[in-house]
C-alpha cells in the first residue's frame, strides 16, 4: 500500500502544502503574503492572519491537484520550528486538527531539516540526482547560515553556523539601507550581474574554525556608503551595480572559505546547498565552480525548492514516518529549535 504524505509548510510567510506517494512529489502549492513589502520586512502579526486565510484553500487546492482525496492520506507532515511562532501555530494547530478528523498520524518536521532533504524530492517524468550519504550542505536563508554534515536523512551534524546574524539577513538589510527594496537577496543578485564585483573591498570577518560572522560586513557597507554620499550624494545611485557585485562577491568569498576549508577537513566530496540564499546566482555558479576545480560532486536544488516549500517538509516527514517515528497531539510550536 502507498505511503502518501501531506506537507504542511508555515514557518514564515509562505503557506504552502504538498503531497508526496512513495517519495514521489504529487503537488506542491505556495500562496505567497506581498502584503510585507510595503513593510521592508515580514511583520509577525500580519503573517500569521494571513495563514489563517490561507490555509484551508491551499491544502485544498494541493490535495485537488494530487487527485488525493483526504482519506487518501497516509500521515501529515508539518512543520514545528523554527520560525515565527505565531505563523507555526497555524499550520501546527491545522495538522493536528486534520489528523484528529481523518485518524491518522501527524509527524514533526524542523523546517532545517527540509532544506537539507529537498534535493530528494522525486519528480514525475524528471531524472532524480540526489547527494550520497554523507554530504556536506551549506544551509543559507534569512535566518540560518550552516555547514551541516548529512550522513542520512535523520542523521546531521552542524560543523559551523554563524555567530550573529544569517547572511539572507545581511542581503536584506543592506538592500534596504541603500534603498533597493525587500526582500534584498533577488535584487542584489539582479544589480551585481551588471556590475564589477573587483571594484569595492568590504572587511571579512576572522572568526576561528568554521563558524561565520556576518555582522561586520553590514556595518562596513554602511561606514562605506555614508562616506562616499558624504563626498558625493549621488554616488550610491551612480554606482549600486558595483556595489552590490563586490558586496555579493564578499558574502560568496566568506560562505565558500569555510566550506572549502569543511570539505578539506571531513574529505567529503558530495556538497549541496539549500535554503533561500541557494538562488542565488552567484553563489550557485561559485558552487560549480569549486566543484569542477576541487572535484566535487555538487548538488544545487531547483529554485522552486530552495524558498519555503512544503514539498521539502513532506519529504522529511515521510523518512521519519518510514523511521516510525510520530507526534503526539499534545506538541506546540517552537521559534527555535536546538537540533535536527
Amino acid at each position: 500500500m502507498a505511503d502518501i504524505i501531506l506537507g504542511i509548510e508555515s514557518s514564515c510567510d509562505d503557506t504552502s502544502a504538498a503531497v508526496i506517494c512513495d517519495g514521489v512529489l504529487l503537488s506542491n502549492v505556495i500562496a505567497s503574503q506581498d502584503v510585507h513589502r510595503a513593510y521592508g520586512g515580514v511583520v509577525p502579526e500580519l503573517a500569521s492572519r494571513a495563514h489563517e486565510q490561507n490555509i484551508v484553500p491551499v491544502v485544498s487546492e494541493a490535495l485537488s491537484r494530487a487527485g488525493v482525496a483526504p482519506s487518501d492520506l497516509t500521515a501529515i507532515a508539518f512543520t514545528r520550528g523554527p520560525g515565527l511562532l505565531g505563523s507555526l501555530l497555524v499550520g501546527t494547530s491545522f495538522a493536528k486538527a486534520l489528523g484528529l478528523a481523518l485518524d491518522i498520524p501527524i509527524i514533526m518536521v524542523n523546517h532545517l531539516q527540509g532544506h537539507l532533504l529537498a534535493g530528494f524530492v522525486k519528480e514525475k517524468g524528471q531524472e532524480s540526482v540526489s547527494p550520497s550519504f554523507p554530504y556536506l550542505c551549506l544551509l543559507v536563508s534569512g535566518g540560518n547560515s550552516q555547514i551541516v554534515r548529512v550522513d542520512s536523512p535523520l542523521e546531521f551534524t552542524i560543523l559551523g553556523q554563524t555567530i550573529d546574524d544569517a547572511v539572507g539577513e545581511a542581503f536584506d538589510k543592506c538592500s534596504k539601507m541603500m534603498g533597493l527594496g525587500y526582500p534584498g537577496g533577488p535584487v542584489i543578485d539582479r544589480l551585481a550581474k551588471l556590475g564589477d564585483p573587483t571594484r569595492f573591498k568590504f572587511a571579512k570577518p576572522h572568526i576561528p574554525g568554521l563558524d561565520y560572522s556576518f555582522s561586520g560586513i553590514k556595518t562596513s557597507l554602511l561606514y562605506f556608503v555614508r562616506d562616499e554620499m558624504a563626498k558625493d550624494p549621488s554616488f550610491l545611485e551612480n554606482n549600486k551595480e558595483d556595489i552590490c557585485a563586490s558586496f555579493q562577491k564578499t558574502l560568496i568569498d566568506i560562505l565558500m572559505d569555510k566550506l572549502v576549508k569543511a570539505a578539506r577537513q571531513t574529505g567529503i566530496k558530495e556538497v549541496a546547498i539549500g535554503g533561500g540564499v541557494s538562488a542565488n546566482s552567484g553563489l550557485r555558479a561559485r558552487i560549480a565552480e569549486e566543484g569542477r576545480k576541487r572535484g566535487w560532486h555538487t548538488y544545487l536544488p531547483a529554485f522552486k525548492f530552495t524558498t519555503d516549500n512544503a514539498a521539502m517538509i513532506a519529504i522529511a516527514g515521510y523518512y521519519h514516518y518510514l523511521a516510525g517515528e510520530r507526534t503526539p497531539l499534545d506538541v506546540a510550536p517552537v521559534s527555535r529549535m536546538a537540533d535536527f
